[in-house]
């Protein structure tokens, strides 16, 4: 590098210095290994720190990941992130690109319930190759049908769907995903029911879609169900977890999320909210090598 090398570098110029792909160059971000900073969501590689590093004299800056939970929406988790005042944004997107946002270094936590052959999440976080990072329980919901008041009446199961107007989830997110397998273990496609145009992006989104009328059935919780006072039909218990970057766990706003979630107030929400099992809250379910 020369003199005339601008103060930071943008990810391409990295590349080109590099010599690899851009690809490469996030995948290094992502695991901590290359000096960088993130500025209004653009990284940036700050030239006399990458020097150093490149000449082998300097190690990366371990620049925190930004307070931002991504992944999966979780009623609960969206309660506890408001009362408990931590500062973390949020950033629903749906389990799996929550996963690539995580991946990718632009949150610390994202919230998962991946189905795999053996459980949940577990399988999806070994194959997305990542490093630094820890995987806890939150809690187990009971998911299954909400239906509308009129649908209960001939609806038990996903069997029973077949010519029923029904909202989706996005691609990419979990219920979406365990939605086709439930189908297919029934027999059905989606060409067997009436899947709505629009898609519900949260859980409450799906609920309140069958509660105004707009579908007759949906995959959702519990808690939904019963926040809108429809019909629920239990079909599996899930977990959902929380992937958490090692460094930003013990970070003051992590921290202040997880000290809340043992307290006497989040347990009392559980319960009122209805379909959560809190019992396995903080319990480590995985961690990176």
């Amino acid at each position: 590098m020369d003199s005339q090398q601008p103060a930071y570098l943008t990810t391409k110029e990295v590349a080109d210095l590099l010599r690899v792909k851009e690809r490469k160059v996030y995948d290094l971000v992502a695991a901590e290994e290359i000096p960088h900073r993130k500025i209004t969501g653009k990284l940036l590689f700050p030239t006399a720190e990458l020097t150093a590093w490149i000449e082998g004299s300097g190690a990366a800056s371990g620049a925190l990941r930004p307070a931002v939970v991504t992944g999966s929406h979780d009623p609960l988790l969206d309660w506890a992130l408001r009362e408990c005042g931590a500062g973390l944004a949020t950033l629903l997107n749906g389990s799996r690109d929550g996963l690539v946002c995580f991946a990718q270094g632009q949150a610390a936590v994202a919230g998962l319930h991946i189905p795999d052959a053996e459980g949940w999440n577990i399988a999806a976080v070994e194959a997305a190759g990542l490093g630094n990072c820890v995987l806890i329980g939150w809690a187990e919901r009971a998911r299954g049908l909400i239906l509308s008041e009129a649908t209960a009446k001939e609806v038990r199961g996903i069997g029973d769907l077949r010519g029923k107007r029904v909202i989706l989830r996005q691609p990419g997110a979990g219920a979406a995903a365990l939605f086709q397998r439930l189908l297919a273990e029934a027999g059905l496609g989606e060409t067997d029911i009436l899947a709505q145009a629009a898609l519900a992006h949260t859980e409450s989104d799906a609920a309140a879609a069958v509660a105004a009328g707009e579908a007759e059935a949906t995959l959702g919780i519990k808690a939904m169900a019963q926040q809108f006072h429809l019909p629920f039909v239990p079909l599996v218990d899930e977990r959902f977890d929380l992937l958490i970057d090692r460094r930003s766990y013990f970070t003051e706003p992590v921290q202040s999320l997880l000290r809340f979630a043992r307290s006497g107030a989040f347990a009392a929400k559980a319960g009122a909210l209805g379909g959560y099992d809190i019992g396995d809250l903080g319990q480590v379910r995985w961690i990176s090598k």
